[in-house]
């Protein structure tokens, strides 16, 4: 977020020094909040902190979120590795949702859990995408399967977008369920953002859209 802000237009004086990175730097954003540099550091690197409500606003304005920014935020402030913090509950899908999804017949359909794990799916899915129960287990992964499965890129007529919204979609879950850690090296094993040809949306963009069977 802070590289896209000039400094400028944020209301700082500018000077002829060549800067390193673009945008601003911890210390001026933290000048614009009014927070001190190291609270702000922590902020931004996760450390474990709870900033009052005041300050949580004030860093908002500071780097001129949008509603959908500043909640992301707030899942990724709220949510701060703890060491205390217990493990995730394991996945398991109800006999009744089973047998609703093998009901549904000519319709593909999925049921998923986090970070876009598969625990249940159709026939129809089978012939559309993949088997995903034949799959490893870590392997039965949606995101994964998009990203890095070369089937999926003649499947979407544009893969492209599709693949930088399913990585929107991971950072979102991630930010609000990020234990345990090792979850995210599954789906994650390809960022979009090395993969060529891929841009995700610009900050302030839409939201993700969610998956919903039959997608």
């Amino acid at each position: 977020m802070r590289a896209r802000m000039r400094p400028e237009a944020a209301g700082l004086p500018t000077t002829t020094a060549v800067r390193r990175v673009p945008g601003l730097r911890r210390e001026e954003i933290a000048q614009l909040a009014g927070v001190s540099t190291d609270c702000y550091k922590r902020l931004e690197q996760g450390r474990q902190i709870r900033p009052s409500q005041a300050v949580v606003d004030a860093v908002a304005r500071a780097l001129r979120l949008d509603a959908t920014e500043r909640a992301h935020m707030l899942d990724l402030l709220h949510n701060c590795p703890s060491s205390s913090k217990s493990p995730a509950p394991v996945q398991r899908v109800r006999p009744g949702l089973w047998q609703l999804v093998d009901a549904i017949g000519d319709t593909p359909a999925l049921v998923l859990g986090r970070r876009t794990d598969v625990l249940s799916s159709n026939r129809m899915v089978d012939l559309l995408f993949t088997a995903f129960s034949d799959l490893p287990v870590r392997e039965r992964n949606l995101s994964r399967w998009i990203i890095l499965e070369p089937g999926a890129r003649e499947l979407f007529r544009d893969w492209k977008a599709v693949a930088a919204e399913t990585v929107a979609t991971l950072r979102v879950d991630v930010g609000r369920h990020p234990h345990p850690p090792q979850d995210h090296r599954t789906c994650c094993r390809a960022p979009v953002g090395v993969l060529p040809g891929v841009h995700l949306a610009p900050p302030g963009g839409p939201r993700p859209r969610r998956y919903v069977p039959g997608w």
